[in-house]
């Protein structure tokens, strides 16, 4: 053995110079590149206990003050990932879309949501129909035609789930409420059971997509992913058996725009992609599904939380019953709202804004970085993650004096400043459902408050954080019916 050492040693030695001269690189090529200041946190696991435990707000706040108020670094859902703080981390992200940044979900995510095929494509593969096509199905002068059903099926719900009871869990209800809407105006579904096969295993995709990733049998993650099985078969046997009715018509002649104003599936079915051919039956339930997701959760949480403050606050409940009887005064018994009535609701819809900016019902979104690029003297790397969180700009007493009050004077005249009020998200991938769920919150708040004061169960109910806000035991509210 002694024979060898001579030999050994320096080989050693040399294996040794070379580990350190590479990690002594790597730390140099790291320090030239400047990363953001942050903690990776533990291995594999990253930081995604302390979000998930502090919740959004008190886990970003937190490391800007221990790191930078500009952007951090951090690791969450096993990427590498910089958070970018305030208005102007807004507005860079926000004017940096299909530029520096692209899409991006969590596979986790992707594999509870998406057919098997589409998981490992580009996010912008998985969405067959061109944005321009959403903006154009949810702008305002489609939306107008919407009116009437929102106010009909709101007459309904509360007829059914509210005038009976004293009291009210209000996210529950609205839940039900947003979904059944949904059903109606984008796939016609009005029957109870029909729509109960797409809501209960979607409620196992919406409780269980941000969960922690484990596919076994009995955790919350496994759940979603079965639901997401359930809700992509069942649309699929109603897309298929629409395009079979819709190709009846066409071949007995009927005009094929007959079918176009039925509801947002029959439009689907109509579109051709750049080579002019039809999009496919998973194609057109990828996108259908993305609008549940995108209607059913944020709105309903919108919904919830500006009930929340209309029962806890009764000086501004009292400014929103004046508003809103002014326009039922000035209609029929049976009339039903319309567009120049949400016009008129100026008011309740700076209520309903200072609620969405004190809580906000999605806490940011995902980008990945397509290019190398610098922000605030730091360099985020080609492939990193990115992440834009609502509190950050919406709680800075910079933007918003004394933060914590509700005050919807903030929206008088040309209201917050660009970049600072956020609850849509921005630029070109700004929320293409804003004018939904604005028209969905006004007209379910103008039914509600014509025909109930509310207030508080649980006066200090506890919020927690899953993929929304959400009051611990739903939010109940006592029900004090006016007198007729």
């Amino acid at each position: 053995m002694e024979a060898f050492l001579p030999y050994i040693l320096p080989l050693l030695l040399l294996l040794l110079s070379l580990y350190l001269l590479s990690f002594l690189r790597k730390k140099g090529s790291d320090d030239r590149k400047s990363l953001p200041p942050g903690s990776k946190g533990w291995p594999m696991v990253g930081e995604n206990m302390e979000f998930a435990m502090l919740g959004p707000e008190k886990f970003v706040k937190g490391r800007m003050h221990k790191h930078s108020r500009d952007v951090f670094k951090t690791s969450l859902l096993g990427e590498k990932m910089a958070i970018f703080c305030g208005a102007q981390g807004n507005k860079f992200l926000f004017t940096n879309e299909d530029k520096l940044l692209t899409s991006w979900w969590p596979q986790s995510m992707k594999k509870a949501l998406l057919f098997p095929e589409f998981i490992e494509g580009n996010l912008k593969e998985v969405s067959a129909l061109k944005r321009s096509f959403h903006h154009d199905i949810l702008k305002p002068e489609a939306l107008k035609q919407y009116i009437h059903v929102m106010d009909t099926l709101a007459r309904e719900h509360l007829d059914s789930e509210w005038k009976p009871n004293s009291v009210v869990k209000v996210l529950p209800s609205s839940k039900k409420y947003t979904f059944d809407l949904a059903c109606r105006l984008f796939l016609s579904l009005v029957d109870r059971d029909q729509i109960k096969k797409l809501s209960d295993p979607f409620t196992l995709v919406t409780n269980g997509m941000f969960s922690v990733p484990i596919d076994l049998p009995g955790t919350a993650y496994n759940g979603a992913i079965k639901g997401g099985k359930m809700v992509r078969e069942e649309l699929m046997r109603i897309i298929k058996e629409r395009r079979k009715e819709m190709m009846m018509m066409m071949m007995m002649e009927k005009k094929q725009h007959e079918g176009e104003g039925r509801d947002l599936l029959s439009k689907m079915l109509l579109v051709r992609d750049e080579e002019g051919q039809f999009l496919s039956e998973m194609e057109i339930s990828n996108n259908i599904i993305g609008m549940l997701v995108a209607s059913f959760e944020t709105t309903s949480t919108a919904v919830t939380v500006v009930m929340n403050y209309l029962a806890e606050l009764p000086h501004i409940y009292d400014e929103v019953f004046k508003e809103q009887m002014e326009i039922a005064k000035s209609k029929g018994p049976n009339e039903m709202l319309t567009w120049e009535d949400i016009e008129k609701m100026k008011y309740s819809w700076k209520v309903a804004r200072e609620s969405l900016r004190l809580t906000p019902p999605a806490q940011g979104s995902f980008r990945e970085t397509t290019a190398e690029f610098t922000y605030a003297g730091f360099t985020i790397p080609k492939g990193w993650k990115t992440f834009w969180t609502v509190h950050t700009s919406h709680k800075n007493p910079d933007y918003f004096p004394e933060p914590e009050k509700f005050d919807p004077s903030r929206f008088e005249g040309t209201g917050p400043a660009p970049y600072t009020f956020v609850p849509f998200g921005g630029g070109p991938r700004m929320c293409p459902g804003k004018e939904y769920a604005r028209l969905e919150v006004l007209v379910f708040l103008h039914n509600v408050v014509t025909r109930f004061k509310l207030e508080k169960a649980i006066p200090n109910e506890k919020i927690v954080f899953y993929a929304s806000p959400t009051p611990v035991y739903g939010l109940p509210v006592h029900l004090h019916p006016h007198q007729e």
